[in-house]
């Protein structure tokens, strides 16, 4: 057995090798846990500002696009309306653009501008830049309420 390795030698480097695959499996599940915990970070707040001109927006948005009932629904109201006065308050909003197609040939645009909140008293104000589509603009100021995290027209 002059040629042979001693059998100490032999085991020792088996249990090196399984060693190895050890480590690489504890490396890998490491940097996985750290992946995933680093992922379930919690969400960078958003700025109330930026989410007040956004909402304002979609609303003038919500307009242009001939969808009244979305614009209406857009208003802040603490309590429930009846069905015959927001058919009036859709109505309103249809001569609404009907009578900014008559002085500008309607409403081609809405631009965000910037919004100024206030977090404490849960109100704001949104800057907006109608475009019409007789290349004039008119930049205007809309309130804003937040309640139950979203923000409404006031």
């Amino acid at each position: 057995m002059a040629g042979m390795p001693c059998p100490l030698i032999v085991y020792i480097i088996i249990i090196h090798e399984s060693m190895r695959h050890i480590k690489y499996i504890i490396y890998v599940g490491i940097a996985m846990t750290l992946l995933a915990a680093s992922s379930c970070s919690p969400a960078k707040p958003q700025n109330p500002n930026e989410l007040a001109v956004r909402a304002a927006k979609v609303y003038y948005d919500y307009l242009i696009a001939g969808n009244f009932e979305a614009y209406v629904d857009g208003f802040y109201r603490p309590d429930s309306i009846p069905g015959s006065y927001r058919e009036q308050l859709i109505v309103n909003a249809k001569q609404y653009m009907g009578q900014l197609k008559d002085d500008h040939s309607g409403l081609a645009a809405v631009q965000a501008i910037s919004a100024k909140t206030d977090t404490v008293r849960h109100v704001g104000r949104a800057f907006l830049m109608l475009c019409f589509a007789d290349s004039t603009k008119e930049e205007i100021v809309v309130p804003m309420v937040l309640h139950d995290g979203n923000w409404y027209l006031k």
